[in-house]
């Protein structure tokens, strides 16, 4: 099966998580994506948290799937004419180096234009060009804070929490995949490569639009209604945190189920639909709450929310969150168990949809890792190793017409 980005040739420079999140999507859709690392050390995720001695970490087998990888000493002369070959000859650079670390490479944008006027240059930021931040290093959990998110997660008690999802690394990765595709369409309308660049707070405060749209509707009218603080509590001048309810409209709650005490994702999350509220009082045995005028209308509800919430928690006390979710899907009810990551690495139809998958590797045997969350109807991505550090040097330098004593002279001068 051909795939859409067969022929697409990327250099990925990237470390860490952010920048190989992205070059891995687009290997998974056919992109030679060709990684480029250190030699005798490589991405720093190939040694952190290691649970296998001397083997690759998972934190980098998980980010690096279906890709090349070549070894470049940059800082020589040989390393620095591989990489001019290499620019010539590719479609797009993506890299998250610190700024002007390209410049001091001898690889600006002018140069990269130079030797390649159809080069797309991608990179990863913490903040915008400009902004008063912009020399400041940033991580994962920066990144959710300078985004907004953290201050609006967590419980209305407590401090400002940072979420489990990579909202500032995985998701800034994401964005510039985006932008990476939308500028070769553009490179097949002009002929001609340019700039992207996608900066981690920016992706955040993207996926927090709404919490923006409630920091306008709290100015124009003090409250917001669909949080748990109304019509009880207090608002300031900023959207609070509101610990599990919704955020869209409909009230939502974690609710306990049956062997929560020994269990902590023995939990439903249940969401409280208008539409879905004549179902919810059957389902619950509650038939007179359809037409009680404290119960019929989502503002009527809202003052008794948490007595509605301890009402549907007493009565999944005596059901399994598994065994709850089947009952209430039959009457069309929002809800869904928490699940773990066992459960969800064992999880037969994430195994069946190609969302998790078991692929072997060199040093560490067959490994769990995540597959595209992106189907197709006829495209289905073959998710394949991590390679390992230089794995592809000489393939690679052959490709580019390097007869084999020039790549052992690379090899003798460390250059790879």
């Amino acid at each position: 099966m051909s795939k859409p980005l067969e022929g697409i040739k990327i250099i990925d420079f990237t470390h860490v998580q952010a920048g190989p999140a992205c070059t891995q999507l687009l290997a998974w859709f056919g992109a030679d994506v060709i990684k480029v690392e250190r030699p005798g050390s490589g991405d720093v995720t190939r040694n952190q948290l290691r649970d296998i001695p001397d083997a690759d970490a998972l934190y980098f087998t998980m980010l690096n799937s279906n890709k090349r990888s070549l070894t470049l000493d940059t800082k020589t002369q040989e390393g620095k004419d591989v990489l001019e070959k290499l620019v010539r000859e590719s479609d797009v650079l993506v890299e998250n180096f610190g700024p002007g670390a390209l410049d001091r490479m001898g690889f600006s944008w002018e140069r990269l234009n130079e030797l390649n006027p159809k080069l797309i240059m991608a990179s990863v930021k913490g903040f915008s060009d400009g902004h008063h931040y912009d020399d400041l290093k940033v991580y994962e959990n920066v990144a959710q804070c300078a985004g907004g998110a953290a201050s609006t997660t967590g419980f209305w008690d407590g401090p400002p929490t940072v979420s489990a999802a990579a909202l500032g690394d995985s998701n800034t990765g994401m964005h510039l995949a985006i932008g990476i595709l939308t500028a070769i369409i553009g490179r097949g309308q002009t002929g001609r490569g340019q700039k992207v660049a996608v900066s981690m707070q920016d992706s955040v405060i993207n996926l927090c639009r709404v919490k923006l749209r409630d920091q306008q509707r709290l100015d124009r009218i003090g409250y917001l209604e669909e949080y748990p603080q109304y019509p009880h509590g207090e608002f300031s001048d900023v959207v609070p945190r509101g610990g599990n309810a919704g955020g869209g409209g409909q009230p939502g709650w974690v609710l306990k189920c049956k062997g929560w005490e020994t269990d902590p994702n023995a939990y439903i999350y249940f969401t409280i639909q208008g539409h879905a509220w004549e179902p919810i009082c059957r389902a619950l045995g509650k038939p007179e709450w359809i037409e009680d005028p404290n119960y019929a209308t989502p503002q009527a509800r809202q003052p008794h929310i948490f007595e509605i919430f301890a009402t549907i928690e007493a009565w999944l006390a005596d059901k399994t969150k598994y065994e709850a979710v089947d009952i209430l899907r039959k009457f069309d009810i929002p809800c869904a168990p928490v699940l773990s990551m066992k459960e969800i690495a064992n999880d037969p139809s994430l195994r069946a949809s190609g969302t998790i998958v078991e692929v072997p590797h060199k040093e560490r045997g067959t490994y769990l890792t995540v597959g595209s969350p992106i189907k197709f109807s006829g495209l289905k991505p073959e998710i394949t190793g991590s390679p390992l550090l230089g794995e592809h040097t000489d393939e690679i330098l052959s490709e580019l017409g390097y007869s084999k004593d020039q790549i052992a002279s690379l090899h003798s001068s460390r250059s790879v």
